[in-house]
């Protein structure tokens, strides 16, 4: 049978077509920055000796996340339909394949971000007051819900606070970086300090776990494509998107790690979990708390807002594709949105948020799941690249095929570092993954008994 999920499906599916290049900069920017470049640094500082290593290693995963943005790029404008990467997927290698990734994007690899991005943005909320544990939750859980609905009454209101909230981080931590150059001059170069590394790992070892921690924060450039069929021309949109966006997104990376280490040397940005309310108060005095904390809390919740704008899309499109519950195969009437779907991630994301109450137990293994997708993508990227899908008018990666198999190699290594040193936490990872099998078959047959009535 074929996929449903054609041009003209899209066209009659009730999915308005309003976003446009800066929508789609701002949904890239949106997800991608969110508790990474706060929560990362100290550990990173941790595994490594010197700042010279690190600064080079976050551009190094620059230059590989621009590479898997050209590539997805290349995707996005040969099959521009909801659903991103699940369409990709189910149109190379199937329904089962489909499936399975559809089944871990709901219940770890895009929920799990939410839950742990609520609760960052609930400790920020403790500069301004402070929060028993039963109101740290329940601000946690309201953050959630408030973004739901935002998303359940449309994709324009929810794009106009991905817009706002873009600026206002990277316009914080800009102004943070640019500001801060200025007022360090005369001051301390802390950047020269070296230190031992106090993980007892090797240095191969250290190296994937710091690159892991690295690409987790440059997670969510993958997502503009999610949202294909809600853009008015996603074979422009999508292109300029991952250009700019990833972009924006690396040059505010490196010049925020820059900053902290100057200010703080090496020792000050592992001795603190909150580097960039750290270096902020360093700079600013007490005022510099509250001006971080407020860009925090718009990078995270925008960080949920952008990812509920696209996860979603890809439970709709299974359901329209007859491969998950029929309740998600629906468009609210009035807002125009694949409303059901909205709601199951929310209640998900909640699940999460009360069942585990910690960020790092959250995000834990998330990052290992999305490489293993990744490396399905670029076969499945090869495979359209031979076959010319997606006809006349597209556009084409440069330096095909050196490129795409750099990004290969680079996810099988980083693969390969954590299933080697960390074996255990990687087959529960995989076997998360595998509890989606079962439903996988039910469902497959479910479909084929339809088909043939």
């Amino acid at each position: 049978m074929r996929p449903t999920h054609s041009s003209d499906k899209e066209q009659s599916s009730g999915l308005l077509r309003t976003l446009g290049t800066f929508d789609g900069i701002t949904i890239l920017i949106g997800i991608t920055i969110g508790a990474g470049i706060y929560s990362t640094p100290n550990i990173i500082a941790g595994y490594q000796t010197s700042f010279t290593t690190i600064i080079t290693l976050w551009i190094i995963a620059g230059l590989f996340v621009y590479i898997g943005g050209l590539m997805y790029a290349e995707l996005g404008t040969r099959l521009p339909e909801t659903g991103g990467e699940y369409v990709y997927l189910y149109k190379a290698f199937g329904p089962f394949v489909g499936f399975i990734f559809g089944w871990a994007q709901l219940f770890i690899i895009r929920t799990s971000p939410a839950a742990g991005l609520a609760i960052i943005t609930a400790d920020y909320f403790e500069y301004f007051r402070p929060l028993t544990p039963w109101a740290h939750t329940s601000i946690s859980v309201l953050i959630i819900v408030l973004i739901g609905v935002l998303n359940y009454v449309g994709i324009r209101q929810a794009s106009y606070y991905q817009r706002l909230s873009t600026i206002i981080k990277v316009g914080g931590l800009f102004f943070l970086v640019i500001m801060g150059i200025i007022m360090i001059q005369g001051q301390e170069n802390l950047m020269e300090a070296e230190a031992a590394a106090v993980s007892e790992l090797g240095p191969f070892a250290r190296f994937g776990a710091t690159m892991m921690l690295i690409v987790f924060s440059y997670l969510g450039w993958d997502r503009v494509g999610y949202s294909a069929g809600e853009m008015k021309d996603p074979r422009r949109t999508i292109p300029w998107s991952m250009f700019i966006g990833i972009g924006i997104v690396m040059l505010t990376y490196v010049s925020a790690i820059f900053l902290y280490h100057y200010v703080l040397g090496f020792e000050g940005v592992r001795g603190t979990t909150r580097v960039a309310a750290a270096t902020s108060i360093q700079l600013f005095g007490t005022t510099g708390a509250a001006f971080i904390a407020i860009s925090v809390i718009f990078s995270t919740t925008g960080s949920i807002n952008g990812t509920m704008m696209t996860a979603p899309r890809v439970y709709f499109a299974m359901a329209r594709d007859r491969l998950f519950f029929k309740w998600f195969d629906f468009v609210h009437p009035r807002f125009h949105t694949p409303s059901r779907a909205i709601i199951a991630h929310c209640f998900w994301a909640i699940v999460i948020l009360l069942a585990r109450q910690n960020f790092e137990n959250i995000v834990a293994g998330m990052t290992f799941a999305v490489l293993l997708f990744y490396v399905m993508t670029t076969l499945a990227f090869f495979k359209f690249r031979r076959a010319g899908t997606g006809g006349n008018g597209v556009y084409k990666m440069p330096f095909y095929p050196v490129l795409p198999a750099i990004y290969m190699l680079g996810l099988l290594t980083l693969i390969f570092i954590r299933g080697y040193y960390e074996w255990e936490k990687s087959l529960v990872d995989v076997a998360f993954i595998a509890t989606g099998l079962p439903f996988a078959l039910i469902f497959l047959w479910k479909r084929k008994r339809a088909s043939a009535d």
